[in-house]
């Protein structure tokens, strides 16, 4: 029997997951600034013939100077490039991997998002995704006339509907709407122009898109809400998910739900592809592995480490470091992360301080060791049908990535779990996913089988 194909994303926001990343003299402290260090990155994802590379976005500076003098040390998201402007320039050096990256439901209009992706799917050749979030910050609603964010049930519910006009408008066009039959003087068949005219509850938009006929159908939806409501636009909507889960039975539980409800929306299981985090710190020996862990803990900053707590749970500086660590000060930003780190905190009854190294270090979903160690572990992930691949977020960059395409890649292959080639052109086929199908060509489709 074969084994199950893993598949891969490897995520660059800015210079790495470790808060001193950005300390560490292997890492150009300035490389959130520069092409160049995202291009060596892109690249090097591709000679490890990852699926995908991610960027992860926010529209403001969503760090808090809390504790008073953190922010000045941290280095972690302050300032980095735009990602849809970047990604059509990484489009132009790269040939086969994905390019996904974040465009939030709360504060963009279906219309941009439609648009922009669409014109990346084509300067791609087919390789543009869609990472459907909600934002979450105080801070980014600053930046677009808001003093507060939209309360919870208002995000996912605007969410909801944003997707589905942006579906709409990207079939707006069928495949072949466009003739360009010069002797006849049509330019497209009008019976194959569908216009959306959507009038919902907190968008009105009429369509159609003036960006048609993309490689791959449309881009690939990707989601990370673990919520309910997120769970559910995942189920009807998303071809990946990134999820978070730290353990087996969790994940178990969570590929399990979302998986179970795609057969209401018409979807097969493998319509989606599940990837939970993974921060793989790799050596030639497990020594070697261990020790640049632990060069990059010796360079947190105990200020920062005290600002990934206040982000986590609230203000704690009132508390004894060494004291146990109380219930949240603070209202969840992100409900479902929060609950999860609630949930460790008590399985290891941790102090301010532990928890303070856990935030800065590893985060629970590092594996420190050799690439076998690496490999076992996503194989045991993989044999337990709790994940269809992971998301692999590196302590920094570029020597995290570079790791595991010079480790791990090799590896996976030797065992026969991940491909010594890409499969196809477009993102969509190299994840094995179905060719995306306009709705109105299945319509026509149904209805020619139906009068049958």
């Amino acid at each position: 029997m074969a084994k199950r194909q893993i598949k891969l994303g490897m995520s660059m926001r800015g210079l790495g997951y470790h808060v001193s990343a950005w300390r560490h003299p292997a890492t150009p402290a300035d490389g959130t600034l520069r092409f160049d260090h995202y291009v060596r990155n892109a690249q090097m994802a591709e000679e490890g013939l990852f699926d995908m590379i991610f960027f992860a976005d926010g529209i403001g500076v969503r760090e808090q100077d809390l504790p008073r003098g953190s922010l000045s040390r941290s280095g972690y998201e302050i300032v980095e490039m735009e990602p849809m402007t970047l990604l059509p320039a990484l489009a132009a050096v790269t040939k086969h991997i994905g390019l996904v990256t974040t465009a939030s439901t709360t504060y963009n209009e279906p219309y941009h998002v439609a648009r922009k992706f669409a014109t990346l799917d084509l300067i791609s050749g087919g390789r543009a995704g869609w990472n459907i979030v909600t934002s979450w910050s105080d801070a980014e609603a600053n930046n677009f006339n808001r003093a507060k964010h939209l309360d919870y049930d208002t995000r996912y519910e605007r969410a909801a509907e944003f997707v589905e006009v942006v579906k709409g408008l990207w079939d707006g066009w069928e495949p072949d709407a466009f003739v360009y039959d010069r002797a006849n003087s049509v330019f497209y068949d009008e019976s194959k122009l569908h216009v959306l005219n959507h009038k919902g509850k907190h968008f009105q938009v009429k369509g159609p898109l003036n960006v048609a006929r993309m490689p791959q159908g449309r881009p690939i939806l990707v989601q990370a809400g673990a919520s309910e409501p997120g769970r559910e636009i995942a189920a009807e909507s998303a071809d990946v998910v990134y999820a978070s889960q730290d353990n087996i039975p969790a994940m178990k539980a969570y590929y399990d739900d979302v998986k179970g409800r795609l057969s209401r929306y018409g979807r097969d299981w493998d319509d989606l592809k599940i990837m939970p985090g993974l921060r793989p710190i790799v050596g030639a020996t497990r020594a070697e592995a261990q020790a640049k862990y632990d060069e990059l803990q010796e360079l947190v900053d105990p200020m920062v480490g005290l600002a990934r707590a206040y982000n986590a749970l609230g203000d704690l500086s009132g508390f004894p470091i060494d004291g146990p660590v109380p219930e949240p000060q603070a209202e969840a930003k992100v409900r479902s992360s929060q609950e999860r780190l609630m949930k460790r905190v008590r399985e290891n009854n941790w102090t301010i301080r532990q928890l303070c190294q856990h935030l800065a270090g590893e985060g629970g979903t590092a594996v420190i060791g050799t690439a076998a160690d690496i490999c076992d572990r996503m194989e045991e992930w993989m044999d337990a049908e709790c994940c269809d691949g992971f998301n692999i977020t590196p302590n920094q960059l570029p020597g995290g990535c570079e790791d595991f395409v010079r480790f791990v890649t090799p590896e996976l292959q030797r065992r026969g779990r991940f491909r010594k080639a890409y499969e196809g052109k477009t993102l969509r086929e190299n994840l094995g996913l179905k060719p995306h199908v306009n709705r109105y060509v299945a319509e026509r489709a149904g209805s020619r089988l139906a009068s049958d």
